[in-house]
């Protein structure tokens, strides 16, 4: 037997003018999603306790199995596990990104890009390695990441300190937005002096030069402290697997005992090398893996950049996913059990994340349903309402 979550990263969305008052989701052209729904359960699922914020980081653990309430302790430890960074547990893990500032006063910058335009992972490499020269000490240490998303150690640190996600402001001046609480002046210091450092940096001289944006500053957000969670073949009796290109993703399997290979040309974008993350899933069965789940993040990139016709496209390449995993699925001739569904609403409006449930639909090869329902908002409501995430999992166990 066979398990497959095909997560399809800020997926759901709101009706929004640009596209005639619909959704992504009923917009998109996606018959193998929509065929599995008709022939499976369809509803909605709230991966998003009340009370918690509607991260990747929440929501995901919370599909996965792992009820937020009782395993989480911050996004950026999950990513520090991913990329190798030893945590004692004093330590406090936060995001870094690499972000793009309209100015070089804090006064008065816009945050003009959270993801530096979509700065390349060799790139940011350069830039984080001579930003960790500069500005590490026995404290503050920089661990580079991919792309945009990068580490930021803090030795006996504090997760009693307010930072805002750069993606919940892309466009808004950021002085409302600054750190705020335990080492807030630590932290404003690091991010006024990378934006010194990176001024006038090769790599962005190049990336001007090439219509680019530069990465101007290094931004910080997700606090955390060392995250312990069950080992996921002890918990569920299955040896999984999790194919994704971003380090929150690797770090849960990390810290839940699960495989996590490295796919070359993986971004998270609409760009990533798809079938090479396919061809990652298959050896994973191939390999022992009992249970797999796909992330593709692209859906939520363009969520973030407010990009309506690229999101469609990104829905459309996951339901080309999973029709390609499917028929792989039904060659082997042995039953499987598929659920495609979004970690969380990443509303085109608001160009974050947001905590309302998200629909799901779980496929079971052995007792094909009729629920005659297609996958989107709207039909989601007309089914099976899941109270918590991780009730994905043990529904698809149940069947």
């Amino acid at each position: 037997m066979k398990y497959l979550i095909v997560l399809g990263d800020g997926m759901a969305d709101r009706p929004v003018p640009e596209l005639n008052h619909q959704t992504p989701l009923r917009l998109a052209v996606k018959p193998t999603i929509d065929r599995l729904a008709r022939m499976g359960q369809v509803g909605l699922v709230r991966t998003v306790p009340d009370g918690m914020k509607p991260g990747s980081d929440v929501a995901n653990l919370s599909v996965m199995g792992y009820d937020p309430a009782r395993y989480y302790s911050g996004r950026s430890p999950l990513e520090a596990l991913s990329i190798g960074v030893p945590m004692t547990a004093t330590d406090v893990a936060m995001r870094a990104n690499l972000v793009t500032l309209s100015d070089s006063d804090l006064s008065k910058a816009v945050m003009t890009d959270y993801s530096a335009g979509e700065i390349s992972t060799e790139e940011a490499r350069v830039l984080i390695e001579d930003l960790a020269k500069e500005l590490g000490s026995d404290r503050f240490r920089l661990y580079p990441g991919v792309s945009y998303r990068h580490c930021l150690l803090v030795k006996n640190g504090s997760t009693a300190v307010s930072l805002t996600p750069p993606h919940d402001i892309s466009g808004q001046p950021v002085r409302d937005h600054l750190p705020q609480g335990d080492d807030a002046r630590a932290l404003l210091d690091l991010i006024e002096r990378s934006g010194k450092i990176l001024c006038n940096h090769p790599v962005n001289r190049k990336r001007i030069a090439e219509g680019r944006n530069p990465a101007t500053n290094l931004w910080f957000w997700g606090a955390g402290t060392r995250p312990a969670l069950d080992d996921f073949r002890l918990k569920c009796g299955l040896c999984g697997a999790v194919v994704s290109a971003v380090d929150l993703l690797k770090g849960i399997a990390v810290g839940a005992g699960m495989r996590h290979p490295d796919v070359v040309g993986a971004t998270g974008t609409l760009h990533t090398n798809l079938g090479g993350k396919l061809d990652a899933v298959k050896q994973a069965f191939e390999t022992g893996a009992d249970f797999v789940y796909l992330h593709l993040e692209a859906p939520d990139e363009c969520g973030h950049q407010g990009d309506a016709l690229g999101k469609i496209k990104a829905i459309e390449m996951v339901d080309r996913a999973t029709a390609d995993l499917v028929a792989y699925l039904d060659n082997r001739n042995e039953p499987y059990v598929v659920a495609v569904l979004p970690d969380h609403a990443t509303p085109l409006s608001i160009r974050t994340h947001s905590a309302e449930p998200v629909p799901y639909l779980i496929y079971d090869s052995r007792n094909p349903a009729n629920s005659g329902l297609v996958f989107n908002e709207t039909d989601a409501q007309k089914g099976v309402f899941l109270p918590q995430g991780d009730l994905i999992l043990k529904t698809m166990l149940q069947l």
